[in-house]
């Protein structure tokens, strides 16, 4: 599965993260970042008591990080900057599906 997600996430079109080569297991109590939704909605989207799949990849300008979080329905990337301040949700996409 891990393959197929790097896939998936290299598919996005976000330079940086062609970086990524490996997804490790996380936590969602450790990942699950306070983050501004697209629509402005500050909420956590992941879920506390589950593993994901996922990696840090720093933006080559501005200071920040993308995080990926994946499992086996759903492909999420964060932006934030550092200790996970002022995360933004870039990407919710089903697996399967279309992102929003």
């Amino acid at each position: 599965m891990e393959q197929e997600l790097l896939r998936e996430f290299h598919a996005l079109g976000i330079k940086e993260l062609q970086a990524v080569t490996q997804l490790h297991a996380l936590p969602g109590d450790y990942i699950n970042l306070l983050c501004r939704l697209p629509g402005g909605q500050v909420m956590q989207v992941l879920q506390n008591d589950k593993t994901y799949l996922g990696a840090q990849v720093c933006k080559e300008t501005g200071g920040r990080c993308y995080g990926l979080a994946a499992d086996e329905n759903q492909l999420l990337v964060f932006e934030y900057g550092d200790g996970g301040s002022n995360a933004e949700l870039i990407l919710w996409k089903k697996r399967g599906g279309n992102g929003i």
